[in-house]
């Protein structure tokens, strides 16, 4: 039986956006080998688009001088292939400073495996639903094309 991927849109609704809160995002997410994270993001911005940094010291000073790689088609799919953690921050220095940013760390299948058998799923339903701010960027039509790009990746 092929184990699912899952693929993680970046700030969910809001996406790539300082007002997103990344690092709340982030908090409590799993991300395994095989998943994707997809980053969306007005691309008409030179702003904060997003940069993938080499090492742990760039990402915390937010040192964008030597990237590994730059996104900026405004919907940027990214493959989690291997184990290990990546480092993505904002290509606007001020907004790296300010959270924008993320560190991904990516277990193995195995690793994750385990870890959910052993995990509480009480945190998960204890949670209220957060309504929806009024000044989300990626809005209705937006949401469901990305949406729809998702799940035709996904074969669904």
């Amino acid at each position: 039986m092929a184990e699912a991927q899952v693929h993680h849109v970046v700030g969910d609704d809001r996406g790539w956006e300082l007002a997103s809160d990344i690092a709340s995002w982030a908090a409590g997410r799993s991300f395994v080998v095989g998943d994707f994270l997809w980053f969306a993001y007005s691309s008409g911005l030179d702003e904060d688009k997003i940069v993938e940094l080499k090492s742990k010291d760039e990402f915390e000073s937010c040192d964008l001088s030597k990237p590994i790689k730059i996104y900026d088609n405004g919907l940027d799919k990214i493959s989690l292939e291997e184990e290990g953690i990546r480092y993505f921050a904002s290509t606007n220095s001020e907004s790296c400073k300010k959270g924008l940013k993320l560190p991904v760390e990516i277990k193995s299948k195995s690793t994750a495996v385990i870890q959910s058998s052993t995990s509480s799923w009480n945190s998960v339903l204890a949670q209220e639903p957060t309504a929806p701010s009024s000044s989300t960027k990626i809005c209705g039509p937006t949401f469901m094309i990305i949406a729809t790009i998702i799940f035709y990746y996904m074969g669904i």
